[in-house]
């Protein structure tokens, strides 16, 4: 039979510091947050959108959802070119 060997222990976690995983971390969190902030601001959007449609008033909320999106995904462009041409 075949028995698998564990690997070699270095010694460190996956998110000690030092790591490839702990440098890695603040853009993987930074990633997910700027995501789920889209996400929710597209809702939020498209929401608003069809509450116009239906005849509600309240199409500063559509606006300022709009800002917020465009604005939310211009600065996560500007992020994501600045860390790839470090």
């Amino acid at each position: 039979m075949d028995e698998r060997q564990p690997a070699a222990d270095s010694g460190l976690g996956d998110l000690e510091p030092g790591t490839a995983q702990r440098a890695q971390l603040r853009t993987r969190l930074a990633d997910i947050a700027w995501t789920a902030l889209c996400v929710v601001l597209a809702l939020w959007a498209v929401w608003s959108v069809v509450d116009l449609a239906r005849g509600a008033t309240a199409w500063v909320y559509s606006a300022v959802a709009w800002v917020l999106l465009a604005t939310a995904l211009v600065l996560r462009t500007r992020a994501m070119r600045r860390r790839t041409s470090l």
